[in-house]
């Protein structure tokens, strides 16, 4: 209780009790300049209104309850991804457990993802989580050791997600914020992360650095020379990247571009992409799919000694088995209808 005391109550705590408020003087009659509230605070797509995929809710709907599957009442492409998954499934159920760290299958899938969106880069080793959040839990408690000077920190940007600092004080790792520029459009500065680990100089032991692309909540999309400047730094003061990279699909402004860390990484050569430490984050909750209540995601690992990554697996045995209707999901996140299926065209109206 002595270490919760003393964490604030969130951000989109008080945002959602505000809502609620307005929306019940509303409910009673008072006149206010609107007639609605939609709530964005959670980030939460689905609950302010934005409907969900019709090719992902089909998929869900006959893996759910599979005597959908015995007319031609769904799209036969939804049929053979059913049917496809349900495969994967001890007892054909997507009732049972899968691996702790998701199905063979899903992990797959999300590698060929990855794969395609890095030029044909090969994906470092994958792992299915309960949500991003679980799996950044998971990569911080690796580094938790140490206390007074030589408790482990991480740089965390200014703004950052309401929830960050709240979990590395759960774990007992101080946070080192480094200021966005405002006036420039919210960029990241190599100055100021070399600034800011200054100022942790025999206060505390940086491990980490924490980096959103594209930005939450600035949405700032960083161009491929601030993202070698990032991967420099971490690799002169030996830190590790976690990299948030949920809402890559969500790029829309002008000459704005996603360029993944990991892709950028290994164009740098050998010097970098043999050395520099790094974790890729990305979730179903977030992006086009904002499918928050599904709980998954996955983390990518790249240049991790292999006698690391039995830990990562026992952390994540804590949650038996990441939710299977979720890794559904996040199978058909990463690999969508195709052109020439039948459900393609819907699909790309939709999103």
């Amino acid at each position: 209780m002595s270490l919760l005391s003393g964490l604030r109550r969130c951000f989109d705590e008080e945002l959602q009790k505000q809502a609620d408020h307005i929306r019940q003087q509303l409910a009673m009659g008072e006149t206010k300049p609107y007639t609605e509230v939609v709530d964005a605070s959670s980030a939460d797509a689905h609950r302010t209104g934005m409907p969900p995929l019709t090719f992902m809710r089909q998929v869900l709907a006959a893996c759910l309850y599979p005597d959908l599957l015995q007319d031609d009442t769904l799209p036969v492409d939804v049929r053979q991804r059913a049917e496809r998954m349900l495969g994967q499934c001890d007892g054909r159920s997507v009732g049972a457990y899968s691996e702790s760290c998701g199905y063979e299958h899903v992990q797959v899938s999300v590698a060929k993802f990855i794969s395609r969106r890095d030029g044909g880069l090969a994906s470092g080793p994958v792992f299915i989580t309960s949500g991003f959040q679980r799996g950044l839990m998971v990569i911080l408690k690796l580094l938790v050791w140490g206390s007074g000077q030589s408790q482990p920190a991480v740089l965390i940007p200014e703004p950052h997600p309401h929830t960050l600092p709240r979990l590395l004080n759960i774990l007992g790792l101080a946070a080192l914020p480094y200021r966005l520029q405002e006036r420039r459009g919210w960029v990241l500065e190599k100055e100021e992360l070399q600034r800011a680990i200054q100022a942790s100089r025999g206060r505390c032991n940086p491990r980490a650095i924490y980096i959103s692309n594209p930005g939450n909540p600035t949405g700032h999309v960083q161009d491929r020379n601030t993202i070698q400047e990032v991967i420099q730094f971490a690799a002169e003061e030996n830190l590790l990247l976690l990299v948030d990279e949920v809402y890559q699909d969500c790029v829309f402004g002008p000459d704005c571009e996603f360029l993944s860390y990991k892709r950028a990484l290994f164009e740098m050569g050998p010097l970098y992409s043999g050395s520099v430490k790094m974790v890729s984050f990305n979730s179903l909750s977030n992006g086009t799919m904002g499918e928050c209540g599904l709980r998954v995601g996955y983390m990518e690992v790249v240049n991790f000694d292999d006698a690391v990554l039995p830990f990562v697996e026992t952390l994540l045995t804590g949650d038996i088995s990441p939710p299977v209707i979720g890794q559904v999901g996040l199978d058909v996140m990463a690999e969508p209808p195709c052109p020439g299926e039948p459900s393609y065209s819907r699909y790309i109206q939709l999103i």
